[in-house]
Formats: structure tokens, C-alpha cells, sequence
């Protein structure tokens, strides 16, 4: 019965994330009691993985990443890039954390886009003021067969929720927000009794810990706040389906 207890709770995940909680090794328990006090009361750890660089052990709070030594003794807060492929390491760990069940999205509160058939998925966090969007846009622009559902995320300006209401009462959600994020063309003002999700999703923003504008999630779960030329996209998009 304990075995069976403790293989349930290893196997544990909430309901957003498809990210289960493993045992750390003795090691990593050493540095987690080293560390946790040196953080602060109010900073709770709840894990530590050994690194494959550098020796570092990656120390997990909440949504946040942070390094450390073996000996707990110097605290490293920032991103770690690999220099051969200039990846962004600490991005990468934290999107792979963040994945999700797609199908636990509430998709009633996204503007379906439709391309082609359809027939994959993909959901995207964006801010109506977001430049790094604008360009997403254009990349989409190459991709055909596929779905999407876009969450207006309203975090980078003041007059963001305003814009997004604007396109959320559209008679035409989908191509108010296109004609938006690729030509930068209005949609006239929404009715004052017009109800948006608005702040549903800036709820839902913070509980999956979305940060920032884009955030991709495919239909495998897995997320990315990276930006991507056509063929990548292509590629995580044909990978996701499989």
C-alpha cells in the first residue's frame, strides 16, 4: 500500500500541466535544503534538477527558474543561452514546465481562425499592441491547414483592453483581428453592452504563468514563446499532430 502511495503521487499532475513532479536524487535534496533557506521566508522551492551545464542546479519557484551551485553558496537570476546555438536555455525549460491538455483550453473565449482544412490546432496568447505578434502574423501568412484560436491577452499598454473589445464585438471577430495585426486596420467601436472575456484571460494568462506576448501552445501540449520562421512552425505544427 505505501509503494503504491508513493508511485500515485509521482505520477501526480494537476489538471493544466502535463508535468509531473519526479523525486530528486540525494543530491539535488542537498542543495534543495541548502538553498531554500537562503532565499528568503517568503521564497518557497519546490524543486531542485541537476543541470547539464556548467554544474548549475536549476532551482524551481513557482513559475520562476534560477540556478545555483552545488554548494548553494552564489544564486544565478537571468537566462543561460547556449553560445553554439544560441538557444535560450531557461526559455525552453520554462515552456517545457508550462505544457498543458490542449483540450483543457477554454476555447470559448479565443477568436477561431480557420486555414485550409483546419485540421491542426495551435492557441496563442497575443496583445492587440504586440509587435512580435505582427510579425507571427506575417509568418501564418505562409502556413496553410491549420486552426487557430487566439487568446487576447491584454498586458503591454494601457488602451490594450479597449482595442481588444473593439475587435471581440466585431460582426466579424476573426477578420477584425486580421486586418488588425496585418494592416493595422481599425474595427469600429464596440457597443458599450457589448461583454468580452477580457478579464477571464488575463485569469487564465496567470495561471498558466504566460509572461508574455506571443505564446504558442500546439495540440500536444507543448508550449513556445519563441518566434518562428515559417518552416519551423511548419515543423512543430506537423510534430504536435503526430
Amino acid at each position: 500500500m505505501k509503494n503504491m502511495l508513493a508511485l500515485a503521487a509521482m505520477l501526480a499532475c494537476t489538471a493544466w500541466t502535463w508535468t509531473c513532479a519526479r523525486a530528486e536524487t540525494p543530491d539535488e535534496a542537498r542543495v534543495h535544503k541548502l538553498v531554500e533557506p537562503r532565499m528568503g521566508s517568503n521564497v518557497k522551492v519546490d524543486a531542485v534538477s541537476k543541470t547539464g551545464y556548467g554544474g548549475l542546479y536549476e532551482v524551481r519557484s513557482g513559475a520562476d527558474i534560477f540556478y545555483t551551485d552545488a554548494n548553494a553558496r552564489y544564486m544565478f537570476v537571468g537566462k543561460i543561452v547556449d553560445l553554439t546555438t544560441l538557444q535560450d536555455l531557461t526559455r525552453a525549460r520554462a515552456d517545457e514546465l508550462a505544457a498543458i491538455r490542449f483540450s483543457d483550453l477554454p476555447l470559448e473565449m479565443a477568436i477561431k481562425t480557420v486555414k485550409g482544412d483546419g485540421r491542426r490546432v495551435m492557441a496563442v496568447f497575443e496583445d492587440p499592441n504586440c509587435p512580435y505578434c505582427r510579425k507571427l502574423h506575417r509568418t501564418l501568412g505562409q502556413i496553410d491547414n491549420v486552426t487557430v484560436y487566439t487568446f487576447l491577452l491584454n498586458i503591454l499598454s494601457t488602451d490594450s483592453a479597449a482595442r481588444s473589445k473593439d475587435i471581440w464585438c466585431a460582426p466579424d471577430r476573426s477578420l477584425a483581428w486580421q486586418q488588425w495585426m496585418t494592416e493595422a486596420k481599425a474595427p469600429p467601436g464596440a457597443p458599450a453592452a457589448c461583454v468580452t472575456p477580457n478579464e477571464q484571460v488575463l485569469a487564465l494568462g496567470r495561471k498558466l504563468h504566460v509572461q508574455g506576448t506571443p505564446t504558442i501552445y500546439f495540440a500536444d501540449g507543448s508550449r513556445s514563446g519563441s518566434g518562428f520562421d515559417a518552416a519551423t512552425l511548419e515543423a512543430r505544427l506537423r510534430h504536435a499532430t503526430r
